[in-house]
């Protein structure tokens, strides 16, 4: 069986997280509990961590206001994000209290993890990314292995795969009941 490999940025830039989207104001956004789940779903491996001030404060403190630091490794790509203290209007907050600053910090930890990927296409304003299609190899594989099941139902699956309802995010899944449906049918 041939088997698609991608990059781990495509693996998780392709995951749908739209049904996780939330909206505040204009903005829409993906909560940093949400986002942590799915990257540890894909990359149980991925660790995060907050850059501290000399003082040993979560934040840093600058002329043009407060920020906070956070980093997400992947796969050994250490990325960061560093984010100001923003209100709910997105806004600079003079003088941030310690619920603001942790506010801020989930705001970068979520977009620090969108840095490999994943919900990327929520910050770039679009919709969620096409999945790719089945290579020559893997279409080739599963129409062989449906053979069993008969022509409608391989005619059926290159229908699926022509319109995309069949691709490489769920071959993985079709294999496996195409498996069972051959099975069932040999049981009888």
């Amino acid at each position: 069986m041939s088997k698609t490999t991608q990059s781990t940025f495509m693996k998780l830039y392709k995951t749908d997280v739209s049904k996780y989207i939330e909206k505040k104001g204009q903005f829409n956004y993906l909560s940093w509990a949400n986002a942590v789940a799915e990257l540890k779903k894909a990359c149980p491996t991925a660790r995060w961590g907050v850059t501290k001030a000399e003082d040993g404060s979560p934040f840093f403190v600058t002329q043009c206001g407060y920020f906070v630091d956070v980093w997400v490794e992947v796969d050994g790509i250490s990325l960061s994000q560093i984010h100001p203290v923003l209100d709910n209007r997105n806004q600079s907050i003079e003088q941030p209290n310690a619920f603001q600053i942790n506010t801020s910090l989930q705001r970068a930890l979520a977009k620090c993890i969108a840095l490999h990927g994943l919900g990327l296409y929520i910050f770039a304003g679009e919709d969620l990314p096409e999945p790719d299609a089945l290579t020559p190899d893997e279409a080739k594989y599963l129409y062989d292995l449906a053979k069993p099941l008969g022509k409608k139902f391989v005619d059926d699956l290159k229908n699926k795969a022509t319109n995309m309802e069949l691709h490489v995010s769920n071959y993985e899944a079709v294999i496996e009941k195409i498996q069972n449906m051959i099975k069932e049918k040999g049981d009888k």
